[in-house]
């Protein structure tokens, strides 16, 4: 029984693992065309999505079939669990890389706004904090996790900063470019959502290794 759950145990992290890939590829792919206003590129992650989907709904069913027939207990149970959450987690960066391939092709041909440096960097951080939380899990490190939730604050601060320029320094002032100052606050507010997503996989990976809760709790990360 212990061999046929070690089996089944690796490959849920096989397939995480899988995830994690296509994933981290998505919003790399998504943010490189966004820079490059690439429409090609962002038709590649559009069409990509089906196949993450079609892989969470993989991992999902064999972490239930795993609980249903194994009935693991202590550290097996909080991979299994956090896995499942990582799961979602992945998934929904790979919906919002998606959403920014769409706004790329509605800025296509288009001379982008002085703000777009600072979505850029924002698309940066999105980059790094996907990565190293994705690293974070591979190598159940815990300190790694919490480098990831402390990047939150200032992906926050940048979107904050970005939506006010575009809002009071363009949108305000020349209504004829309010479709690409809107098309730009949605990539913005999808690449903090991004942030928030790796934030999220990062605290799952902190109870994993530590079996302590610091999601809504920070400070706990001091402790």
């Amino acid at each position: 029984m212990d061999r046929h759950l070690d089996e089944e145990l690796e490959n849920l992290n096989t397939k995480l693992l899988r995830m994690a890939t296509l994933t981290e590829t998505a919003i790399t792919t998504s943010l490189k065309a966004l820079r490059t206003q690439d429409e090609e590129l962002s038709a590649a992650v559009i069409i990509k999505d089906k196949e993450i989907n079609e892989l969470e709904i993989e991992v999902e069913e064999l972490a239930i079939e795993i609980l249903a027939l194994f009935q693991p207990m202590a550290k097996d149970l909080r991979f299994i669990t956090t896995g499942m959450r990582i799961n979602a987690e992945l998934e929904r960066i790979a919906d919002l890389a998606s959403n920014i391939a769409y706004r790329t092709q509605e800025l296509a041909d288009e001379e982008l706004l002085d703000p777009i440096d600072d979505i850029i960097r924002l698309s940066d951080i999105s980059r790094t904090m996907v990565k190293e939380a994705i690293d974070s899990f591979v190598k159940r490190d815990r300190d790694l996790a919490a480098k990831v939730i402390k990047s939150d604050l200032e992906s926050n601060h940048l979107r904050n900063k970005i939506m006010g320029d575009l809002i009071h320094d363009h949108m305000e002032k020349n209504t004829a470019i309010a479709a690409q100052a809107v098309s730009l606050l949605l990539a913005a507010r999808d690449l903090e959502r991004i942030c928030d997503h790796a934030t999220n996989i990062a605290e799952d990976v902190v109870y994993m290794v530590q079996a302590k809760v610091v999601k809504h709790h920070p400070e706990r990360l001091e402790k």
